[in-house]
Formats: structure tokens, sequence, C-alpha cells
């Protein structure tokens, strides 16, 4: 409850710091807010797309390593199946 209060009052400061009023008892934060945004946003973007980068690469890491595992996994099938109809000749004779 104390968190939902704190966040409601942090909301509506913020809304009271950037409102473009000229009058005495308004902060008139706004242009100091488009300064920051203006330069925050580039590289804001910037480490997004750094993150987006090594977040493709990880994945396309992961799908070489899961087309490996189904590789192997095909391959101890087969084995499997192998030793199976040796087993089955074997019991035949």
């Amino acid at each position: 409850m104390i968190a939902l209060l704190i966040g409601i009052l942090l909301v509506l400061f913020g809304v009271y710091a950037v409102l473009p009023i000229n009058t005495p008892g308004f902060l008139n934060w706004s242009q100091d807010v488009i300064a920051f945004l203006r330069g925050g946003v580039p590289i804001l973007a910037f480490l997004i797309g750094l993150i987006a980068f090594f977040i493709g690469i990880a994945d396309i890491k992961d799908k070489i390593e899961a087309k490996k595992e189904e590789i192997e996994e095909e391959e101890e099938k087969k084995e499997e199946k192998a030793e199976e109809k040796k087993e089955e000749k074997a019991k035949e004779e």
C-alpha cells in the first residue's frame, strides 16, 4: 500500500515538474526534460541495439547447438535400431 502511494506521489510530482507554466510555484522543468531526452534517447537506443545484437548472437548459437543435439539424437536412434536388428538376428540363429 505504501509503495502504491509513493508511486502515485512521484507520478504527480513528475507531472507537476514538467508542466510548462511560467507562474511562481511551478518548477517549469519542461525544457530541461526535453534537453535530457534529446541527449538520452540516442544513448538509450544504442544500448538497446547493443543488447539486441548480443541476444541475436546468443540465439544463433543456441539454434546451432540445438541442431547438433538433434543430429546426435538421430545418430543414437540409428545406432540403437542397428543394435536391435543385430540382437534380433542373433536370437533367430
